[in-house]
């Protein structure tokens, strides 16, 4: 007998969660499932990422990520300390290198001036006072930063979830879609679900389950691996709070970072090099389905044209590893090889534009029975209770309770 409910949410990253989240929280009488496909959650972005709750201070004033990244950080350090997930204020210095860089430094300071968010200047002697092992020009010293566990974060949403009534279905793919009525008849290996909405949050595959329910995704996901290394735990002391590169302004990535974890550990990274598969989270890792349909695709070949310099640069760091030392040195000079050793590399689940640009800010696709959530990079963990609501209040407004939609949207912008 197949299962009928009100929202079915595909896909048990943070983002999926907080939006069934959301939506219990705002009229417990709805029926909400989780379908997962592996046997955990936040499996893939979710719990493979550098843990940094972010300020907002990279991003475009009024652009989507801007409005939802001081606030949502915010609510995810509350949400952790309310629900017993580690968290620290650990504040992050951004650090020019070079002189060159002081124009883009100065950049970072105007937005964050713009988005709220407490950024002061310092110089060298400042630097060396702060972080004796980081070698820069100038830094931003910024206040709200802080570290979690996101992988915590996942559990703890999904035990809340249960309590909450909401229906969670690990090891259940969805394998296929069809229209049945009013909904959307979604056939898993556990039987069939009939959902009036269909709230597709797979990350990496979110642009195929578009196209798997019928409908046109208006971007496509190219994923992209960021390899880590780790500090050896004799030197793991070799920064005592997160420090960044300044970043290209006309990529989306950070750059590589130096970043104390929770547990002691200091992990430098990620890179961002084309994956060839869409969880290939290793070099050998390759789908020749995926290939096949890049090397047809004019997005691919636009991304070549527009990034090829950044794209080999990055491919070479990855594979050589004194390249990847030295690019770390740039940042931290007292580190050399024998300091450092891998472990480890998520998978980011990057949009790509027809023309082959890189989307920078969130992208959400509404359709008659669907919300497709394409693009959802950084800082969409740390904005993922504010991001769950906004998903939530479409979801309202498909099921007809306006009133409902307007007073979840509100709450995403008190």
């Amino acid at each position: 007998m197949p299962e009928a409910v009100d929202v079915a949410v595909i896909g048990g990253g943070v983002l999926g969660l907080a939006t069934a989240r959301a939506i219990l929280h705002a009229d417990p009488a709805r029926s909400v499932t989780v379908l997962e496909k592996e046997d955990r959650w936040g499996a893939h972005q979710s719990g493979n990422n550098s843990n940094v709750i972010h300020s907002g201070l990279y991003y475009r004033p009024g652009s989507l990520k801007a409005r939802m990244a001081r606030a949502g950080g915010e609510e995810m350090i509350r949400y952790c300390q309310a629900h017993d997930v580690p968290v620290r204020r650990t504040g992050k210095l951004v650090v020019a290198t070079s002189e060159d860089q002081l124009p883009r430094l100065e950049l970072l300071a105007e937005r964050a001036e713009a988005n709220g968010v407490t950024a002061r200047r310092l110089d060298r002697r400042e630097i060396a006072e702060r972080e004796p092992n980081v070698a820069g020009v100038a830094a931003l010293a910024v206040a709200e930063t802080a570290m979690t566990d996101f992988g915590a974060v996942c559990r703890a949403m999904a035990e809340e979830l249960t309590g909450l009534g909401a229906v969670l279905r690990a090891n259940s793919p969805a394998r296929s879609f069809a229209a049945g009525g009013d909904r959307t008849v979604i056939t898993t290996d556990r039987g069939e679900i009939r959902a009036r909405v269909l709230v597709n949050c797979a990350g990496l595959h979110s642009d195929a389950i578009a196209r798997a329910a019928g409908d046109r995704p208006s971007v496509q996901i190219m994923p992209f691996r960021g390899e880590y290394t780790e500090v050896r735990p004799g030197r793991a002391d070799v920064v005592t709070n997160p420090v960044y590169p300044v970043p290209d302004p006309d990529l989306p990535f950070l750059g590589v970072h130096v970043t104390p974890m929770l547990d002691g550990s200091v992990h430098v990274g990620p890179n961002a090099v084309p994956a060839l598969a869409r969880e290939g989270y290793r070099w050998r890792d390759v789908d020749p389905g995926l290939l096949a349909r890049l090397a047809r695709d004019p997005a691919l070949r636009g991304l070549t044209r527009r990034y090829w310099r950044y794209g080999l640069a990055e491919m070479a760091r990855s594979l050589v590893w004194r390249l990847h030392v030295r690019e770390v040195r740039k940042l931290v000079p007292t580190l050399n090889g024998e300091d450092l050793r891998s472990c480890g590399s998520g998978v980011r689940a990057q949009a790509v534009r027809d023309d082959g640009e890189l989307v920078d800010d969130f992208v959400i696709d509404r359709t008659a029975r669907a919300i497709h959530v394409l693009n959802a990079p950084s800082p969409a963990a740390t904005s993922s209770l504010h991001i769950g609501a906004h998903i939530a209040a479409d979801v309202f407004e498909h099921l007809g309770q306006d009133e409902v939609a307007r007073a979840v949207r509100a709450s995403t912008t008190a």
